[in-house]
């Protein structure tokens, strides 16, 4: 598989996990894990399909675990049969986050795929204002001591539907959605979550620039995209400015539209009153 920009994870993805979830790990402290089917196109790695496994981890020992590797054969030759579009793209886990052993069974899905995608979904928290999937891959580092060791990068996550997808989680949401509120609540609703979700980040990178004026190691990586953010900020007073004049314009139109109004008033008048006498 060719290196991955953007990852996209389709609703049905999402249904299923949440499936396999609360059908054998509800209520406990387990996770689940799962094979993870789609299509990647110049950069762009499209997952639309997937499907649970076996899995069971030892939460004393993080280095113990089993995966089903037969059970995962034989379940990808049959969706196979159905859509030989899809391959194997990676694998989802439903976290919380990333563990322990996650390097290694990554290593272990390359003999399905050479580039495995590991993407986190998150079942358990209802109010976050996070996209509850999170992606990742695995990448070579050298740590203090000279040694070549493998760790996550996060890749950019959002999530993607194709027409037929969205008409059916459409009339999934049905059952759910408030059918008395207004469309200019929902889309209010939507703003106040956009809000509070941009307000979480902009804590984060306050805590994180704290840590740093205390005296933290800083990651320049992180320090030079948020010198690109404040680069992308607008000059807010030719914004103001433009508002103002956009506001004068709105103005002078409504005050000649009320002059002519009642000049064609006054001329309607005379008229009527030339016409009575």
């Amino acid at each position: 598989m060719d290196k991955v920009s953007e990852v996209i994870v389709h609703p049905l993805v999402l249904l299923s996990v949440v499936d396999h979830f609360n059908r054998v790990a509800k209520d406990t402290n387990k996770r689940v894990v799962g094979l993870l089917l789609g299509e990647a196109w110049k950069g762009r790695l499209d997952i639309s399909n997937s499907f649970a496994l076996p899995f069971e981890e030892d939460p004393q020992d993080s280095k113990v675990w089993f995966i089903d590797h037969g059970y995962l054969e034989r379940m990808f030759h049959m969706f196979k049969r159905i859509n030989a579009r899809e391959k194997i793209v990676g694998w989802y886990s439903t976290g919380p986050g990333v563990k322990a052993p996650d390097i290694q069974i990554n290593e272990t899905m390359r003999k399905y795929t050479s580039n495995p995608i590991l993407v986190v979904i998150d079942v358990s928290s209802a109010e976050s204002l996070e996209l509850p999937a999170q992606a990742y891959y695995a990448k070579e580092d050298v740590n203090e001591e000279g040694s070549i060791v493998k760790n996550f990068a996060h890749l950019p996550t959002i999530l993607g539907a194709s027409e037929a997808e969205e008409v059916g989680v459409e009339h999934l949401l049905r059952d759910v959605r408030d059918v008395a509120a207004t469309n200019l609540a929902t889309q209010t609703q939507n703003k106040i979550a956009a809000l509070k979700a941009m307000l979480s980040r902009l804590q984060v990178i306050q805590d994180y620039i704290q840590e740093v004026l205390n005296g933290a190691k800083p990651n320049h990586e992180i320090l030079f995209k948020l010198q690109e953010v404040f680069n992308l900020i607008p000059n807010t007073n030719v914004l103001n400015q433009a508002f103002a004049v956009d506001q004068n314009d709105s103005y002078l139109t409504l005050y000649l539209a009320s002059v002519t109004r009642s000049v064609l008033a006054l001329h309607s008048l005379i008229n009527n009153k030339t016409q009575s006498a």
